[in-house]
């Protein structure tokens, strides 16, 4: 049986080395654990200098951590658990990481833990929660629950399923609001070109009628007589609106009424709902197979709603699951989750498979969600014609109705 040096952590503080005799790595990591440490280097050819190994994680230097995309976050834990999977300790794996990964930012947040678990003596939740700005509440929460359970490549792995679930809806929801973006961008790019080239142009016969313009004519004519001397005000304005706008939907005092808002609207509500009940739906079900109380489970999934209004709601009914109230029960006092999904919610706690529908309530709210984005994207279509062929015929009129009057 061949013998294995180890450095783990005791009491999460204290570094600890040692041999121990295992038939493999798994095997000698489990050991270790069940000694009451945290492994954090296993090596069966002792090799492995401790004391170079240390020196080095505190000399080298750490730049300023960058941010994480989703990508990053999917590239991360994807590597992160198929090595944990293997019975890699958690320091090779980040050493792993460190070295080989094709993102920057990655290669940076892993030497930070790495440091931090090694030399600060923390645990890796523990030190995500130090950088909980790139990781999140929700990921840093899942991680504990996972160390504490001592099934962290499964949670890793569930959450890895999260992150790629996240990752695709995110794109559905997109994909279904570029088009019309991006006609609105052309129409502004078009109306600006029309306002500064074609209505200047026609000023000279417009004085010449010798009568009186109307009103949306002479609008026109001003405006882009105004453009053409002020070149950069569209600009400007363009970069007013995007900057309002990203202000009014990450303050929460203008964001609450716009929420409130788009919930009224038909279509676009059922859209922004069904994509924050997926979000919520899936982190639930998350925390709950990582053996997270059922309280601490809402907790978490509701950092996922972005729609205050849905947020609200649900911790109130958090609020009244922790005085006792049955889950499906305060879900429904909620009036804003589906009664097919707090049913089988229902369903699963009579039957104590709760885990299992969630995941069949998941399932449901991804078929509802890619049937309400189908729907958007072929009403928007025509909508957007509608558009675009109001603001031809308005610029048109505008344009020709003086010369209309002058022949008539």
């Amino acid at each position: 049986m061949p013998t294995y040096s180890y450095i783990a952590l005791k009491n999460n503080k204290d570094i600890v080395r040692g041999k121990i005799d295992a038939q493999d790595v798994r095997s000698a990591r489990e050991a270790i654990k069940n000694m009451g440490l945290l492994p954090t280097k296993i090596s069966d050819d002792g090799a492995f200098d401790n004391a170079r190994f240390e020196q080095k994680v505190k000399t080298t230097p750490i730049g300023k951590m960058k941010s994480f995309s989703l990508k990053d976050k999917i590239e991360f834990t994807q590597t992160l658990q198929i090595l944990t999977s293997t019975g890699i300790s958690i320091i090779e794996a980040l050493v792993f990481l460190e070295n080989n990964a094709e993102s920057r930012a990655i290669r940076s947040v892993s030497l930070e833990l790495r440091k931090s678990i090694l030399v600060g003596g923390l645990t890796l939740a523990e030190t995500m929660e130090k950088h909980r700005r790139i990781f999140g509440r929700v990921y840093v929460g899942l991680v504990k629950a996972g160390e504490d359970s001592g099934e962290l490549d499964k949670t890793l792995g569930r959450m890895l399923e999260l992150l790629k679930k996240q990752d695709a809806i995110k794109g559905k929801v997109v994909g279904a609001l570029v088009y019309p973006i991006f006609v609105i961008l052309l129409a502004f790019v078009v109306v600006t070109i029309m306002l500064a080239f074609v209505f200047p142009a026609f000023k000279d016969m417009f004085d010449n009628l010798g009568r009186e313009l109307p009103i949306v004519t002479q609008m026109c004519m001003s405006l882009g007589l105004f453009i053409r001397q002020f070149w950069y005000a569209p600009i400007i304005f363009l970069v007013f609106v995007v900057m309002a706008i990203k202000h009014i939907l990450t303050n929460d005092v203008t964001k609450r009424p716009v929420d409130a808002f788009f919930l009224k609207v038909p279509l676009l509500s059922d859209l922004l709902r069904f994509a924050n009940y997926s979000n919520f739906l899936a982190v639930l079900q998350v925390a709950y197979e990582a053996g997270i109380p059922i309280v601490d489970c809402l907790y978490l999934a509701n950092m996922t709603l972005d729609n205050l209004i849905l947020k609200d709601a649900i911790f109130t009914a958090t609020a009244k699951v922790q005085q006792g109230t049955h889950l499906s029960a305060a879900l429904k006092s909620s009036n804003q989750i589906p009664n097919m999904i707090t049913f089988m919610i229902a369903t699963g706690e009579q039957s104590g498979r709760l885990g299992e529908l969630l995941n069949y309530c998941i399932t449901f709210i991804d078929q509802k969600l890619d049937s309400i984005i189908d729907k958007f994207t072929k009403l928007v279509e025509p909508a957007m014609l509608i558009f675009i062929g109001f603001i031809v015929l308005f610029l048109a009129l505008s344009l020709y109705m003086p010369l209309f009057a002058a022949y008539g």
